[in-house]
């Protein structure tokens, strides 16, 4: 381990959180032009290279599974959990790019169909480039798994990484570091930072090529606030009010299991969560009595004081305004637990179903139809993900004309962490690409190659008189609109290019 990860461990031995001061910006730019270096030698690494250290990598995540789950410290988490919800699907993310990363990235030669005509002897060859340096901003519900791909996608396109862990997310990040250098992983290719915000504005400060942040809306802003001072690119996956579409086909008794899964797992502090759910009328009444029966099982679960009394706030609210309690205590503000709020006939404008809320709560809405369903859930800012339910083909359907990033069919929540699957939000809930094929293009920069390689280039002669007819008839030859016109124009074209040699 490099001296940047063993003073960050001395740290985390006297300290609950890492504080970084203003003097430590320096450090910062240390890590930064240690990693811009270090990014110059990795980028000539070839691909293969770089995915056997991944390789190592993976096979240290299952060998060591349990140590590392010691490394989360988050409530309403098991062991299982985090082996389920970061540890396997990440390992997924590693096998993913180790068969496909390469295909991926290569070098793309355009074939000459495509060529305009008049182009004359010229090749395009399109490469996919490392970025640079990349700034990941982790959150704190998931604080391996997901800037845990973002980064291992960031080093596979040949780029060095600066990781900025949530509170509490920094000794699961070191782990990582560690056993990613014993794997061979160069140093200075991925640093640690502290978990202050700090850490992320002086990087930015500084000249990171990327930032890619995991967190709130409201984070979101502030931190393309400040990319915009140095016109950094920025990829944004931030909050989720999830809708759950339940059409009239549907399997009641699955769709209960999937929304009680919603609401337990990892204490719902999950994005992509169901919050809304919009039921078709015809099967609303069974749902709403299958929930409220279901719902006497659900655990309590740990929420943050703020956090509770404002889920609690806005549910009255939205009682207030004519929606009805399922189930759910909104008395208990005190202690650190909470049960699970469910509330039907609510409607999509009340400020409940417009919030990102990391808790658990659901607010059922009944619709007559698809149609219905989708202006109702468009009144919501936020456009993260959406799960429908029904028989395939219809729910597919539905699936396709929603506008959000990522749709599960029968199911909630798991199917995302699929390394196939690409994250794309939408609105509110930020831009950019992450996970996927996608994501690991979103590493990369573009760059085209057009080469000559033999033929005139009469563009570069001093211009005639004759050009204008020269390019006035090329134009019309390539794209008029009329044979008859194509063939006067190819006659005027040759006419022009005898004139012009002629000096004309």
């Amino acid at each position: 381990m490099n001296s940047t990860y063993a003073a960050y461990d001395e740290t985390l031995s006297t300290s609950d959180s890492l504080q970084i001061e203003p003097e430590d910006n320096s450090a910062i730019a240390g890590c930064l032009r240690a990693a811009r270096s270090a990014q110059r030698a990795w980028r000539a690494v070839t691909i293969p290279e770089r995915l056997r250290i991944l390789r190592r990598f993976r096979g240290r995540l299952a060998a060591d599974a349990e140590s590392l789950c010691r490394s989360v410290s988050l409530p309403n988490r098991t062991p299982k959990d985090t082996i389920a919800a970061e540890i396997l699907p990440l390992a997924d993310a590693c096998r993913f790019l180790e068969r496909n990363a390469a295909r991926i990235l290569r070098s793309r030669r355009e074939t000459n169909r495509n060529r305009p005509w008049w182009m004359g002897a010229v090749s395009v060859t399109t490469y996919r480039e490392p970025r640079g340096v990349i700034l990941i901003v982790g959150p704190r519900n998931y604080p391996l798994f997901l800037p845990g791909v973002q980064t291992l996608q960031a080093l596979t396109a040949g780029n060095a990484v600066l990781w900025k862990p949530a509170p509490g997310g920094s000794q699961i990040a070191l782990r990582f570091a560690q056993w990613m250098q014993e794997a061979g992983l160069p140093s200075d290719l991925l640093h640690i930072l502290p978990e202050a915000p700090e850490a992320a504005r002086a990087s930015i400060r500084g000249g990171v090529d990327l930032v890619v942040l995991t967190g709130s809306s409201e984070t979101g802003r502030l931190v393309l606030h400040q990319a915009a001072d140095t016109l950094t690119p920025a990829v944004m996956e931030l909050s989720g009010c999830d809708a759950v579409f339940v059409r009239d086909d549907a399997d009641i008794s699955l769709v209960v299991q999937a929304l009680m899964f919603g609401l337990r797992f990892n204490g719902s502090a999950t994005c992509i969560a169901p919050r809304r759910v919009f039921v078709a009328r015809k099967c609303y009444s069974a749902l709403c009595r299958s929930l409220a029966d279901s719902a006497s099982a659900l655990p309590l679960l740990v929420v943050e004081s703020r956090l509770r009394s404002r889920v609690i706030g806005l549910a009255r609210a939205a009682i207030a305004g004519g929606a009805r309690l399922l189930c759910g205590d909104l008395e208990a503000e005190n202690g650190p637990n909470m049960s699970p709020i469910i509330l039907a006939d609510a409607r999509p404008e009340m400020e409940l179903l417009q919030s990102d809320i990391f808790a658990p709560v659901l607010c059922l809405v009944p619709v007559d139809d698809d149609d219905q369903a989708l202006a109702a859930a468009d009144k919501c800012p936020y456009a993260l993900g959406a799960a429908v339910f029904g028989k395939r083909d219809g729910a597919e359907n539905l699936a396709r004309r929603l506008n959000v990033g990522c749709v599960v069919v029968n199911d909630v929540i798991v199917p995302t962490a699929d390394p196939r699957v690409a994250f794309a939000p939408r609105r509110r809930s930020g831009f950019g690409v992450t996970r996927g094929a996608e994501g690991l293009l979103e590493m990369t920069v573009v760059k085209s190659v057009a080469a000559r390689e033999r033929g005139p280039r009469r563009h570069l002669e001093p211009a005639g008189p004759q050009d204008l007819r020269i390019v006035r008839s090329l134009l019309e030859i390539s794209h008029g609109p009329t044979l008859g016109g194509r063939i006067r124009a190819a006659f005027r074209l040759a006419v022009s290019v005898v004139r012009r040699l002629q000096g004309k």
